[in-house]
């Protein structure tokens, strides 16, 4: 399947002794604990539901999967109007028919006896406590409720105190709804989740070529006709288990493979599934990438290994990038001492990046979840310039989750819009630091769409602000830990029982989706919620005519394909998006798509006609530019961007520094007292920085360990597959992966229930050896939380949540990224 080579790896502390690991064959996904009777009912190559009365659908509709950026299109099959199977497309080439076992799960949100059904109203009880006491209410009420409130505050000048934070779980474009709002109410902090999810990586992008997306394309470009990743001949995956977290994807990449011979290094501080399918598998100490990647640039940089002529025509700022390399001197020989990597293994990692042309570079949250992630970022894509591996298929900078397609549009606001003040710090949750502290100001109103107590770092701490929070609604399928400490919760549609464009591919591509069984209960999608609150503050304001919310917010948007129509006409790069066109592809369609004869562009940056029109689409400027920087050229480092990323204390040229926890005492970061415009978000503040201050290794003479957490396995996705029967039988129990050594020393057996505690707080687990960790690295799955009663059936433990050990003092100043992969910890059996 793959060209052999030396699988390096290392395992304990320090600069361990390398492991071969050989590669295995590539393995099917579909995998699912139910497909006898759900996804395929298959025995080899025979399907034993073709011919059955009973489980031949009588109908059935094209959807697609919610649970990860694999963005998988779904056909399901309804018999009686109950859903009997979900299959996956298989005129898709890179689905390729395929699903994995979380397809089965989209069911289970529907027909599951724990969804909210209406709208509901506190009525007893103290905020986050057990004996809390709610009862029914209409949804006019719910949100007249919500639009008094908002109206109250604005009236006392107050409406920066109002704040909404949206998920990744919402249908596209609900955002550009909360913006409008938070728009004419005059409040600034209109949030995302970017900054426990993925931010950092388009940030860096945008900071460098221009657009901050995602840079190639899954399959067959179709300005072209030919592959795109899969014409890689080398993949360096960091921080990302795709065969975790987007295993339909993954198993395309795998095919090619086989065809290309492509090399996969896999870089981690675990072996996962992922890495089982490398050539090398890397495993470096947590929250140390950022030291690896500025070796293996400085290795290419002094060898003279770079592509000169892409340089030399594309490159602004190398010469200086050479210079500060060398003065600074990072080189394999340094991050060895910082990573744990040997020496050797930095060098033939950059070597084998070079030398495999086109390489394609993937990272996820394990980059993400950095206090560097932006810088780290930043210097993957300088490592991806310098070689000339950027606008060309089979290469790029191809990190996970960035938002597609940026903020979708509206028409322009007719109505006036009062001045803003600077919206909070983006990130790591600042809405605690605000509630409990009053700095920069105090938050009194809050709407979240996500699970702010499981998913945000320092959950005991972000407990407490919630309790004290004046007002607070919670929108969700169930009743999640946040929803204990509402005054008003808000019930939503799972993703089946919608139409509309809800999940979006990484490499920038969509489906439309039908909707497949009517709403459970009362509840509603997003964007209708947000619709028919603006109608609710048109009835009730006394300071705007009703008619400025009426027409910023037609009733007619309560109708996701108007909706839909309105962004298609009014988001540049949209304009060959349709639904019509949508709904009868089986492949997604990828943005930029600027008309209905486009194909859409697979490779960002391409020195191809078909990218020349997208880019112009995007902004009239952009005509005849490849790179959408003011120079029309990859920005390394320029006047400019030096000065704006001064101000926060960081530079256009890399400096390196890591967590505080992080072993060795390495060179850290100090945040100072005062606020700056952030320069990556210049909505926003942010605390400036000292970079380089000296570290200490103090912490860790009472937690000597490293922790990080991350997706427990294949069958979960962030918190909502908690709630459904197969996700806790599959995966309810919290498995902790430890070191056998470490584990020895510790008194700790396979199966032992464990507590895994930082200078935050304590997690229960159970113990799994494994001799894929680090023997300094302790890995404690998260998503689990105390509210998921659905585990009770399988007397599966509630758990604290695993974000009770990370700490939120630290955190990317920049793009507001948590800190979720490295936190000072112990470990002893429970």
């Amino acid at each position: 399947m793959t060209a052999g080579g030396a699988a390096l790896g290392a395992f304990a502390a320090g600069p361990a002794a390398a492991r071969e690991h050989a590669p295995g064959p590539a393995r099917s996904i579909r995998q699912s604990a139910s497909e006898a009777t759900s996804s395929t009912a298959t025995t080899g190559d025979f399907d034993f539901t073709d011919g059955s009365a009973a489980l031949t659908p009588d109908r059935t509709v094209a959807t697609a999967c919610q649970f990860c950026n694999a963005n998988c299109r779904l056909h399901v099959g309804l018999k009686a109007d109950r859903i009997i199977g979900v299959r996956g497309e298989k005129d898709d080439p890179v689905q390729n028919g395929k699903v994995c076992l979380k397809a089965d799960l989209m069911p289970e949100l529907v027909y599951n006896e724990t969804r909210l059904t209406a709208p509901l109203r506190r009525v007893a009880g103290e905020k986050g406590s057990a004996d809390s006491r709610f009862e029914e209410i209409s949804w006019d009420e719910a949100l007249e409720t919500i639009a008094r409130k908002m109206l109250d505050l604005r009236d006392r000048g107050e409406a920066y105190a109002i704040a909404n934070r949206t998920t990744g779980r919402m249908p596209q474009g609900t955002g550009a709804l909360v913006g409008r709002m938070f728009a004419m109410l005059g409040s600034p902090n209109n949030s995302d989740v970017g900054p426990v999810c993925n931010d950092a990586g388009g940030d860096a992008l945008a900071a460098t070529f221009g657009l901050g997306n995602f840079t190639n394309g899954y399959g067959v470009d179709a300005a072209t006709g030919e592959q795109d990743l899969g014409a890689a001949r080398h993949f360096l995956f960091l921080g990302t288990n795709q065969a975790e977290t987007h295993p339909v994807t993954f198993e395309y990449l795998l095919r090619e493979r086989q065809k290309t011979g492509a090399t996969l290094t896999v870089v981690d501080p675990r072996l996962t599934p992922t890495g089982k399918e490398a050539d090398r598998w890397v495993s470096p100490k947590p929250h140390t990438d950022y030291a690896l990647v500025l070796a293996m640039l400085q290795h290419i940089v002094d060898a003279e290994l770079y592509d000169h002529d892409f340089v030399d025509r594309w490159v602004v700022g190398f010469e200086e990038l050479r210079k500060h390399l060398a003065k600074h001197q990072y080189t394999p020989k340094w991050a060895a001492d910082v990573t744990g990597v040997p020496e050797v293994t930095i060098t033939q990692m950059a070597e084998e990046y070079v030398a495999a042309k086109p390489a394609a570079i993937f990272c996820n949250a394990g980059i993400s979840h950095q206090l560097g992630a932006f810088d780290t970022y930043r210097v993957l894509a300088f490592l991806a310039a310098v070689t000339g591996n950027i606008g060309i298929p089979g290469s790029g900078c191809n990190f996970m989750h960035n938002t597609w397609p940026g903020a979708l549009s509206l028409p322009e606001l007719t109505a006036e819009t009062p001045e803003r003040r600077e919206a909070l710090p983006v990130g790591p949750d600042y809405f605690t630091e605000s509630i409990l502290t009053g700095r920069p100001y105090r938050l009194k109103a809050v709407i979240t769409q996500g699970n702010p107590l499981v998913a945000s770092a320092n959950s005991t701490r972000v407990r407490e602000a919630f309790k004290k929070l004046d007002f607070y609604v919670y929108t969700g399928l169930f009743m999640e830990e946040p929803a204990k400490y509402a005054d008003i919760v808000l019930p939503v549609c799972s993703g089946l029982e919608m139409e509309g464009v809800y999940m979006r591919r990484d490499d920038r591509a969509v489906r439309w989706q039908d909707q497949v069984v009517p709403r459970v209960g009362e509840s509603k999608p997003d964007w209708e919620i947000w619709v028919e609150l603006a109608q609710a503050l048109g009835r009730l304001d006394k300071q705007r005519p009703a008619e400025d919310w009426t027409e910023a917010f037609p009733k007619a948007w309560t109708d996701y394909t108007e909706l839909w129509q309105q962004f298609v006409e009014h988001t540049p790069g949209m304009g060959g998006m349709a639904r019509d066109r949508m709904r009868k592809r089986a492949e997604p369609l990828r943005w930029p798509c600027p008309t209905p004869q486009h194909p859409g562009v697979s490779t960002l940056f391409a020195d191809h006609p078909s990218w020349y029109e997208a880019a112009e689409s995007l902004d009239p400027a952009y005509r005849g530019k490849r790179f959408l920087t003011p120079s029309g050229k990859v920005e390394i480092t320029t006047r400019e961007l030096e000065h704006r990323l001064k101000q926060s204390g960081h530079g256009a040229l890399p400096v390196f520094y890591t967590h505080p926890e992080v072993t060795g005492a390495h060179p850290t970061l100090r945040y100072r007292k005062s606020f700056v415009t952030n320069p990556v978000n210049p909505q926003a503040v942010t605390h400036p920085v000292d970079l380089g201050v000296s570290g200490s290794d103090e912490v860790h003479r009472r937690y000597p360990l490293m922790g990080m957490t991350g997706r427990p396995s294949v069958v979960h996705f962030a918190e909502v597959t908690h709630w459904t029967r197969t996700g806790k039988q599959l995966n309810g129990v919290r498995l902790i992966q430890i070191h056998p050594r470490t584990a020895r020393l510790n008194g700790i057996k396979d199966g032992d229930e464990v507590t895994v505690e930082s200078p935050r707080g304590s997690v229960r687990g159970t113990a799994l050896l494994w001799e894929g960790i680090r023997q300094d690295t302790v890995f404690v799955p998260n998503g689990y939380g105390p509210a998921q009663q659905v585990g009770d059936f399988f007397e599966a433990p509630r758990y604290e949540p695993a974000n009770t050990l990370p700490g939120d003092s630290y955190y990317d100043n920049l793009s507001g990224q948590q800190a979720y992969k490295c936190f000072a910890c112990r470990v002893a059996k429970a």
